[in-house]
């Protein structure tokens, strides 16, 4: 099949197109020369209507994680049980994690949610990253190797003012997800960011929101997020095209938010 006929057949843009690992569409060639081959991937974005037009088709594979959301009886009900949950957690009568579990209660009661399917619904990885993200934390703290990051910091950054000393723990926490996750530069940001703050005798919450801020500046490198390797793989980006677009993007987001969070908090 010709992008002739797939084109005005489903009315979908065409964002990459592969071809045994290789990118196939040459900037200067027009998508309609292009000859379809079997085994042969396609990068598309469309309407809804038009990718379930696609996946009916006995022609393509579609591989998308889009889920038809059933409609019930009990949908009023679930929907009642989360805005009671959000209200009492929101207005302080319950903290969010008591009125979370009475709504998980009440979902079952209701039988919105049977017991299997709530089962079904807990990652065992989740519950692994928690605690794995925990534990790290409480060996930095109990050995001491909190406090130590924490004076080589002080002591390389000695002499500036608070508004450098956070734009520069932003900075290292930008590079440091950037080479692991950012659950983890997070979990090995938040004491280091508490410590310079007792130290410096200044506010908790600018640094801790700079270590938030930081590890998630996850773009500059293609290995910083699951999603940045899916996109390199579809689109045929190379690691040099994420670090062009990434650091300039980083160098924006840390300018900026070093100066709002100075402003509000120093």
């Amino acid at each position: 099949m010709s992008f002739a006929r797939f084109l005005p057949r489903y009315q979908l843009a065409v964002l990459a197109l592969h071809r045994k690992g290789r990118d196939i569409w040459k900037p200067d060639e027009e998508i309609q020369d292009v000859i379809l081959q079997p085994g042969d991937i396609l990068l598309v974005q469309g309407p809804r209507d038009q990718i379930s037009t696609l996946k009916r088709s006995t022609d393509f594979l579609v591989l998308d994680f889009s889920v038809e959301l059933p409609k019930t009886d009990k949908a009023l009900t679930a929907l009642l049980i989360l805005a009671v949950v959000i209200a009492l957690a929101a207005t302080g009568i319950m903290p969010i994690a008591v009125s979370a579990v009475c709504g998980i209660a009440a979902m079952l009661l209701t039988r919105c949610l049977d017991f299997t399917a709530a089962m079904r619904a807990i990652s065992p990885s989740v519950f692994f990253v928690v605690v794995a993200s925990l534990a790290l934390g409480r060996a930095l703290t109990e050995t001491g190797a909190t406090l130590y990051i924490t004076d080589v910091f002080l002591f390389l950054t000695a002499g500036a003012g608070p508004a450098l000393i956070l734009g520069a723990l932003m900075l290292l926490l930008a590079i440091l997800t950037n080479v692991v996750s950012n659950n983890a530069a997070a979990v090995i940001g938040t004491p280091i960011a508490v410590g310079i703050a007792n130290q410096l005798n200044l506010p908790p919450e600018p640094f801790v929101l700079a270590v938030l801020f930081g590890a998630n500046m996850s773009f500059a490198t293609p290995m910083a997020y699951q999603t940045n390797l899916l996109v390199m793989s579809a689109g045929n980006y190379t690691f040099s095209e994420f670090l062009k677009v990434g650091i300039p993007l980083t160098i924006l987001m840390l300018v900026t938010l070093t100066i709002i969070l100075s402003q509000m908090y120093f």
